[in-house]
């Protein structure tokens, strides 16, 4: 398992999915977030008037869950800040649309139309889907697929999950049979 601290910084600008998906919020975005969050609990507990104590419990979740919602939208925007960019895609306009819509509105229409991460194909420098198999300027394969099928396979099946092929029998580059062998 590697450590936050011992990452390489390189890899943390492409990340593939899961937990590495959160290496894109940057820094200013954490600490404005957290700026943010004390700047609300700041606002329920000192500026606003609270004479009757019975009204405590509800001053808390007040300011706790108004706090943790503005500091999402904080790191939401810094997310999409950097997710635009890799994406190669209007920064300029995405962010402005991601701001001044109300009610993360901005954020919901950004997820449903932006454009998928691409990749260089290492053989001709064509960029293409990262679901791509083979490169269509140069037939490159990318990633393994059966031969029979042509579905995606692990690089450690023996077998296809899909069509039952012996994998075998296809003469996949040495590179994508490391693991098999």
């Amino acid at each position: 398992m590697t450590m936050p601290w011992n990452k390489n910084p390189e890899s943390s600008m492409e990340p593939s999915g899961g937990d590495s998906e959160l290496a894109l919020i940057p820094r200013w975005s954490v600490f404005l977030a957290i700026v943010v969050f004390i700047a609300t609990q700041y606002l329920f507990h000192e500026v606003m008037p609270h004479s009757r104590h019975e009204m405590l419990p509800m001053r808390l979740i007040m300011g706790y869950s108004s706090g943790t919602a503005f500091a999402s939208y904080v790191l939401l925007v810094g997310y999409v800040s950097r997710d635009v960019k890799r994406r190669r895609m209007s920064a300029g306009l995405w962010m402005l649309l991601v701001i001044l819509m109300p009610g993360g509105i901005g954020a919901v229409v950004y997820f449903l139309l932006r454009q998928p991460v691409l990749s260089r194909c290492p053989n001709c420098t064509t960029e293409l889907a990262a679901d791509y198999h083979f490169c269509p300027q140069c037939q490159f394969q990318m990633s393994p697929a059966c031969g029979k099928c042509f579905r995606s396979v692990q690089i450690t099946d023996v077998f296809c999950v899909q069509c039952g092929h012996d994998l075998a029998e296809d003469h996949v580059p040495a590179r994508l049979r490391a693991y098999r062998d």
